[in-house]
């Protein structure tokens, strides 16, 4: 494990807690006692490191950093493994990955998407791409970090479904503040923030069906409405809004899809599914 900054330190604890034998090496001395008091093996350098295994997972503050800590090693990577887990745009992973095949090395590109509090989570999401035999050959070790997932060979693929993915954890966040916020205002009710979550978590089962068959809509460029067309779409985020001023709710976020859902409606797709949205976010 190269990199024992809060990410790599608890990357390093999670292979640790699974009974894997790991040496540590980060570039400022000092941040290996906590992991060598629970097993871990200390490296004096980062070359000492790579040859204690023939797997060597590097996450460190930036790609160009990755380079800086593994190109004086370059001569001893041919026909060893690395694993990139460092955050960064999708171009560096393509770009890295190119550098380490150079040099003989099988390369994944990664990225775990969690906290370090979450490392070690059985359904904590990781996400690799690379080689899909690379991977398979891998995958009982990296589980011992959460649950790994192959994206695809391209290795930026990592880096776009972080990007994206994090775009869908804000809006549904910041959907769920808002419906908790609108049955806390109902002070009748007297609904729990808790309370309250139990059911949406529940009806959240149902929005990932609807997910699963606009997703076919949208591969397809064909987005019949069926019994739940924009038209009724629009007409129910009438009512949400109402509900929100009513309350005295911030409105903007509702608006913001409502806004989208009108500009279609005017232009004519009234009766299509709300996967018709697709081409409204897209610019071009």
């Amino acid at each position: 494990m190269l990199g024992l900054g809060a990410m790599g330190s608890a990357l390093a604890a999670g292979f640790l807690a699974a009974g894997r034998r790991t040496t540590v090496w980060n570039r400022t001395p000092g941040k290996a006692g906590a992991l060598t008091a629970r097993g871990a093996t200390g490296a004096e350098s980062a070359a000492g490191a790579v040859g204690a295994s023939p797997l060597t997972v590097i996450c460190v503050s930036t790609y160009d950093a990755v380079l800086d800590v593994l190109e004086p090693l370059a001569g001893d990577l041919a026909g060893r493994v690395v694993v990139n887990l460092t955050s960064g745009p999708p171009g560096d992973g393509r770009q890295t990955a190119a550098w380490a095949r150079r040099y003989g090395a099988d390369y994944l590109d990664g990225v775990v998407m969690t906290t370090p509090a979450g490392i070690g989570g059985p359904d904590v999401l990781q996400l690799y791409a690379g080689p899909r035999a690379v991977f398979d050959a891998h995958r009982d070790i990296l589980r011992a970090l959460g649950d790994p997932v192959h994206v695809g060979d391209d290795p930026g693929l990592p880096s776009v479904y972080d990007t994206a993915l994090l775009g869908l954890m804000w809006g549904t966040l910041t959907g769920w503040l808002h419906s908790t916020a609108i049955v806390g205002a109902d002070a009748a009710g007297g609904v729990t923030a808790t309370a309250f979550t139990e059911v949406a978590r529940r009806w959240l089962k149902t929005v990932g069906t609807f997910m699963n068959d606009y997703a076919e809509q949208v591969d397809s460029g064909r987005t019949p409405g069926g019994h739940f067309p924009l038209d009724l779409h629009l007409m129910t985020m009438d009512i949400l809004m109402h509900a929100s001023e009513l309350r005295g709710i911030d409105s903007e976020f509702p608006e913001l899809f409502r806004r989208l859902v009108r500009k279609a409606v005017e232009d004519g797709h009234g009766g299509d599914s709300y996967a018709r949205l697709i081409g409204y976010l897209r610019k071009q």
